[in-house]
């Protein structure tokens, strides 16, 4: 399995490598929403995990223009992985085209689980 993390935080992307590393799936790494979208474009990638608060490009809005797109590459599944906890943010992901919510520290079976569902092609409204 090939995923995108696209998080600004040095420390966040090497956690979530490493737990991706033990489940034998090869991780890129984009520190913002730009570098990310760039990425997306020349690579394919089995899923995305997006943070939300980057400097820049923000995730909902990397994540709608991953939506955007009119090519395979719109259906890619996208996790957001936050430590925002506001009321509605589970909603506007959604909306923006998100398939899953999961807040930080991210467990590594929350992790799995969540990417399990998604690419058995299960609720992608669940929040975990």
């Amino acid at each position: 399995m090939n995923v995108i993390f696209i998080e600004d935080d040095p420390m966040n992307r090497r956690v979530v490598g490493d737990m991706l590393n033990v489940a034998g799936a090869a991780m890129t790494e984009a520190e913002s929403g730009e570098i990310g979208l760039k990425l997306i474009d020349e690579t394919d990638f089995d899923m995305a995990l997006i943070d939300l608060r980057m400097p820049g490009m923000d995730g909902i809005t990397a994540i709608q223009q991953i939506r955007a797109r009119t090519d395979a590459k719109a259906k890619l599944p996208i996790i957001v992985v936050t430590a925002d906890t506001a009321l509605d943010l589970r909603e506007r992901c959604l909306a923006a085209g998100a398939d899953e919510v999961l807040f930080k520290p991210v467990a590594m079976d929350a992790l799995f689980e969540a990417m399990g569902r998604i690419l058995a092609g299960g609720d992608g409204d669940m929040i975990l």
